[in-house]
């Protein structure tokens, strides 16, 4: 016989999945309009963030719901402590996708300062990063979410690739720094989209096994 606390989780983590939805939306809007120079796109974004806000609220709201009528045990309780948690990553991804937006929009008042080539990588493996921490989540995957946690490396050393490279265009040609810094701006913007996945993969992974591995803790 299925328990009501199994019931509730499960329409938790409908809610959960739904929001992350709007948050993979909200970036690959985001990024596309940016690499396409399609700045109409951006609107998509501002629409978004507020579903994705509405989420939050709501999510929260369950999760001390069930906290206060149903005394989860132990694997349940770390699992709602979990969603928790990943809630805010994602109300905050969505703000980072509207930070994306905002430098993004800077950057297109101007011409191309170069052919973007590492910034669409970075954003397609963040977007990668994104769906595999959710999918992890949803089908409580523990191999899914140790593979995010590799993902990480390789996004923040295209990050480093970029400022690199942003750096050097400026040292060259100060009328250059503007668009160089929007899209320095853009890069650290995918990176702690990145780091935001990745906490969510450690949530995950703390819900199924009752370890803590953030700072390199076991």
């Amino acid at each position: 016989m299925e328990r009501q606390i199994d019931v509730e989780i499960r329409e938790l983590k409908d809610l959960i999945l739904a929001m992350g939805c709007c948050v993979e939306k909200s970036i690959e809007e985001a990024t596309q309009a940016l690499i396409l120079r399609e700045p109409d796109r951006f609107k998509k974004v501002y629409e978004l963030e507020k579903t994705i806000n509405e989420h939050h609220i709501l999510v929260d709201e369950a999760c001390v719901r069930i906290l206060a009528r149903q005394s989860p045990l132990a694997a349940d309780l770390r699992w709602i402590v979990a969603t928790i948690k990943i809630n805010t990553d994602l109300e905050r991804m969505g703000d980072q996708a509207v930070n994306i937006s905002h430098n993004g929009e800077r950057y297109l008042t101007e011409p191309a300062l170069k052919p973007l080539i590492d910034l669409p990588r970075m954003a397609s493996e963040v977007r990668q990063m994104v769906r595999s921490c959710l999918d992890a989540f949803v089908r409580k995957d523990l191999a899914l979410a140790e593979q995010v946690l590799q993902q990480d490396d390789v996004v923040d050393q295209l990050k480093n690739e970029i400022l690199d490279e942003l750096k050097a265009f400026m040292a060259r040609d100060p009328q250059s720094i503007s668009r160089a810094l929007n899209l320095i701006l853009i890069a650290r913007n995918l990176e702690r989209l990145g780091d935001h996945a990745t906490n969510i993969a450690e949530d995950v992974i703390y819900a199924l096994t009752g370890k803590d591995i953030r700072h390199g803790h076991s």
